[in-house]
């Protein structure tokens, strides 16, 4: 994955609060990465709406 790929989120890994979760199945655009939990690197996505949020990259999967 890459910056300003199209991605969708195709589940979440963690319990999350209900704005988040209202993301799954939905398409955006990767604008940056962060470091998660030492072990991993995370995206931060840009959707329609123009809120962000970030998700751990097996949560999202690249749209064609």
């Amino acid at each position: 994955m890459e910056i300003g790929q199209k991605v969708k989120v195709i589940h979440l890994r963690d319990r999350v609060s209900g704005n988040v979760a209202d993301k799954l199945g939905k398409e955006g655009i990767i604008k940056s990465f962060k470091m998660t939990d030492g072990s991993g690197i995370g995206a931060i996505v840009e959707f329609a709406d123009k809120t962000t949020t970030w998700f751990f990259g097996e949560e999202l999967k690249p749209v064609e």
